[in-house]
């Protein structure tokens, strides 16, 4: 796929799937207890730093968003997806939701304190990624910080035709290997400071994993 073609694809998608997806998707208190571990460490460590807002990439219907607020971060979401962004800023009127693309973010140069982009990757094709991994890196003040999580695999790519009660989707998933993201990443200049690889649960066929990055002080 094309850049523009994927990012179409997945902005259908979700438009077509919001409402149901915005239904059940868990909100982040019903988390296993290691996720919700790992949004609270995240959240208490750009709150300590207090370098800038907190960028929810690929926020979706805001859940997370809103938790990270809760827990005193100055956050806002972006999502590629209008209807998203719509149940969204409807579900948490006194936040901030925008729509736009990880590959070219409307937010200036070392402005944010931190960044999640919580299971939203996975719909960029490998060769894209470096692109939204620079674009992580641009927006990072020095010193901010990154929280990423998703499904990884041996470079599996998933084409499903239908999801969340049987809505027509046309996007892609792409399941690399941890190794390959923490390179990738590494790549951008983004070094790694905490990753945790979680077995699949019971019945599941993919692991979890999370990873917590910086952008160094300097460059």
């Amino acid at each position: 796929m094309t850049e523009l073609s994927y990012l179409l694809a997945v902005q259908e998608s979700y438009d077509t799937v919001a409402v149901e997806y915005a239904e059940r998707v868990k909100a982040p208190v019903d988390l296993d207890p290691l996720s919700r571990a790992m949004l609270g460490s995240f959240a208490e460590v750009v709150q300590a730093a207090g370098l800038g807002p907190v960028a929810d990439l690929g926020c979706g219907p805001g859940k997370v968003t809103a938790h990270l607020a809760e827990l005193g971060v100055p956050v806002f979401g972006v999502d590629l997806s209008p209807r998203m962004i719509d149940l969204a800023s409807g579900a948490f009127p006194g936040l901030r939701f925008e729509v736009g693309s990880m590959t070219s973010l409307d937010i200036p140069d070392d402005h944010l304190g931190g960044i999640l982009a919580y299971y939203s990757t996975h719909h960029t094709p490998p060769d894209a990624l470096p692109q939204v991994f620079a674009e992580f890196h641009r927006t990072l003040a020095p010193g901010g910080r990154l929280m990423m999580a998703g499904h990884v695999g041996d470079n599996l790519r998933l084409r499903p035709t239908e999801a969340y009660g049987g809505h027509p989707v046309s996007y892609e998933s792409h399941l690399l290997p941890a190794q390959r993201i923490v390179a990738l990443l590494d790549q951008a200049g983004l070094a790694l400071t905490a990753s945790l690889l979680e077995a699949p649960a019971e019945g599941a066929n993919r692991s979890i994993a999370t990873f917590l990055a910086q952008k160094p002080q300097q460059g």
